[in-house]
């Protein structure tokens, strides 16, 4: 009876540090309690490969361990097999490029996510996988060009989602800005951005930089941010993923 007391007096602390760093905008999220949440980083590359790939890897599973997530990583396709994806709440595709699953890898997380699976996808991870329409759907968008690195200011949509809980409604920063193509129109969008404050911006007024939405049984959550090693040094980035991670984790 002590035993299960304290799980609920600990399921209710953490409900409750939600709402006070929500509202006060801070940078810790801690969603996961004890219940042993796993994420798969998946870091293989086809194409591009961005130089954050292992100082963001490595900045997820220090702060995934002061949440209590286990954040395995790996760049070996074949890890997408029904046996081992089961082990894991969601799948984090971190700036993967280029054609990365094979048929039966692509059919294995297909399962994967229709049986109740999340997917976390970090920048690149909508320049990947352009033959296969279904992983379109689930991503959300295709990444199409991008102008140079610059400062933009973004439009914060919804400030009640994990990810982007308690956030100002105006949010500037330095990234490479993805214009899309293929843009699905299920999606959620969390943050869009400004096109009239930068330069090189094709995808109009309703330019999307951060969405979610449910995908064939399963959770989808994707950043466009996330091109360089300092945004994943940057708190205020961290939470905005940490938050789409419990999203897409079922939290």
């Amino acid at each position: 009876m002590k035993s299960k007391t304290k799980r609920i007096l600990s399921f209710n602390l953490n409900i409750a540090i939600i709402m006070l760093l929500g509202c006060a905008g801070t940078t810790k999220v801690n969603t996961h309690g004890d219940r042993g949440k796993q994420v798969l980083i998946f870091t293989k590359t086809m194409g591009y490969r961005h130089s954050s790939i292992e100082p963001g890897t490595q900045a997820i599973q220090r702060m995934g361990k002061e949440q209590g997530i286990v954040m395995d990583a790996t760049e070996n396709a074949a890890d997408f097999n029904a046996a081992n994806l089961a082990k894991y709440d969601a799948v984090l595709f971190m700036n993967t490029t280029g054609d990365v699953l094979n048929p039966t890898q692509e059919a294995a997380f297909k399962s994967y996510i229709q049986a109740g699976g999340g997917f976390v996808g970090v920048h690149a991870a909508t320049d990947t996988e352009y033959d296969w329409p279904w992983y379109n759907k689930l991503v959300g968008a295709y990444f199409l060009s991008h102008p140079k690195i610059q400062e933009a200011e973004m439009e914060v949509l919804n400030v009640t989602h994990p990810a982007t809980r308690g956030f100002d409604k105006t949010w500037v920063k330095t990234e490479e800005w993805y214009n899309f193509k293929n843009i699905s129109p299920d999606i959620d969008v969390l943050i869009r951005v400004d096109e009239s404050s930068y330069e090189g911006g094709t995808n109009g007024e309703n330019h999307p930089i951060a969405w979610f939405h449910n995908f064939d049984g399963g959770r989808s959550f994707y950043t466009a941010m996330g091109h360089g090693a300092e945004t994943f040094q940057d708190a205020k980035f961290m939470q905005h993923l940490f938050g789409g991670i419990a999203y897409a984790i079922g939290e």
